[in-house]
């Protein structure tokens, strides 16, 4: 059966947060000590764990704690990482992840970033965070990984390299009064590199609770363990019987529907009363759309009355991916059913931007490229 993760943030994330999460919902500790050996970095840290509460609110505090070393710059972090003996995931994604914060603070500093000294981000402590992190990660055999919406104080305390690593991921932030740094840039890049910002259905196998720093009440990063199950959805269905519509004029209704938000449009031949020729006008809408749609449809068709009705809809998952074809790159549709790919669909318009006439061509290398990538 396949297994989900999800990261729930009120309090915010940090990297020793995550660790904390991932220990409590059942990853092995022993791979903490065997991230700081196969980084080689026994002589600057030492790590130790124990239970701790906020509040009424019980969890894992991990202590990475750094005796005197260098702080690296950005090709010193690379080569730790890639030297390292690290089963290939988890190199893969911690070298994307310092990436992702190198590339953040050039951007904030305004300087190359060959030429960034990372601070505190080029400590010993930031390696084992990240590598760590997904270390444990990787061993819990996730098909994926989610996460709420992040927590975003006001002014100084959501450093501009945090918000920098967030950029593009998808990520939600919401106004948040308390005054503390509760998204750490090394935290952020840890979503970044692993997780969509999104709630899915799951089943729940187990919780766990990763404690910051901070005492106050409820300072922690939950994590919840489980099997995802088809998502159910509610859907408004607006239907109408059309026999007296051009043709042309009803596949501009379409058209003007599916613009105007409908989830889908659909038109099926109909034998009317007196044995007409007629067509069923069916469009799914989501709830609060559904007035809107069926005032389109009272406005530009013939129509002198719509039926609503509600309906379930389950849904699989669905996410984008690139692949490069030898016409450029291309997005690609991956649909997902308990978190495991099982087909892909290129998308259109990318590809017959890319291959003109070709677009079949390009289609089918597009489809085969994903599918490689995947293991379909």
């Amino acid at each position: 059966m396949s297994r989900i993760a999800y990261f729930d943030c009120p309090s915010g994330i940090s990297g020793d947060m995550a660790l904390g999460a991932l220990l409590d919902v059942g990853a092995d500790a022993s791979l903490l000590e065997a991230t700081v050996e196969a980084l080689g970095l026994t002589a600057e840290v030492a790590v130790s764990t124990r239970r701790e509460e906020r509040g009424h609110l019980g969890g894992v505090r991990v202590l990475v704690e750094c005796r005197e070393g260098p702080h690296r710059k950005l090709p010193e972090l690379e080569r730790v990482v890639a030297e390292a003996r690290l089963p290939e995931p988890v190199r893969r994604r911690g070298l994307e992840a310092i990436g992702r914060l190198a590339r953040a603070e050039s951007a904030v500093h305004g300087r190359p970033i060959e030429q960034l000294h990372l601070h505190e981000l080029g400590g010993a402590d930031t390696l084992v965070d990240l590598v760590g992190a997904f270390w444990l990660l990787d061993s819990l055999g996730l098909e994926a990984v989610h996460a709420s919406p992040l927590p975003a104080p006001r002014g100084p305390y959501t450093a501009a390299g945090t918000l920098r690593v967030l950029e593009g991921t998808g990520a939600t932030l919401e106004p948040d009064d308390r005054k503390a740094e509760l998204v750490t840039p090394t935290g952020a890049a840890i979503l970044a590199t692993v997780a969509r910002f999104e709630r899915p259905a799951m089943r729940l196998e187990r919780s766990g609770y990763g404690l910051g720093a901070r005492q106050q009440p409820g300072n922690a990063v939950g994590l919840w363990l489980g099997s995802p199950v088809p998502e159910k959805l509610t859907v408004t269905m607006v239907e109408t019987n059309l026999d007296d519509m051009p043709p042309n004029l009803l596949a501009a209704l379409v058209e003007d529907l599916m613009a105007a938000g409908a989830l889908d449009v659909s038109v099926v031949p109909a034998l009317m009363k007196k044995g007409r020729p007629g067509h069923l006008l069916s469009v799914m809408a989501e709830p609060d759309r559904a007035e809107q749609l069926a005032g389109t449809i009272l406005e530009r068709s013939t129509s002198l009355g719509v039926r609503l009705s509600s309906a379930s809809r389950v849904v699989a998952g669905r996410r984008f991916i690139e692949v490069n074809t030898a016409y450029g790159r291309v997005r690609v549709k991956v649909k997902e059913l308990d978190g495991r790919p099982v087909d892909v669909s290129p998308e259109y318009e990318d590809c017959r931007r890319a291959g003109g006439a070709e677009v079949g061509k390009v289609m089918r290398e597009a489809a085969a490229a994903a599918r490689k990538e995947l293991g379909l």
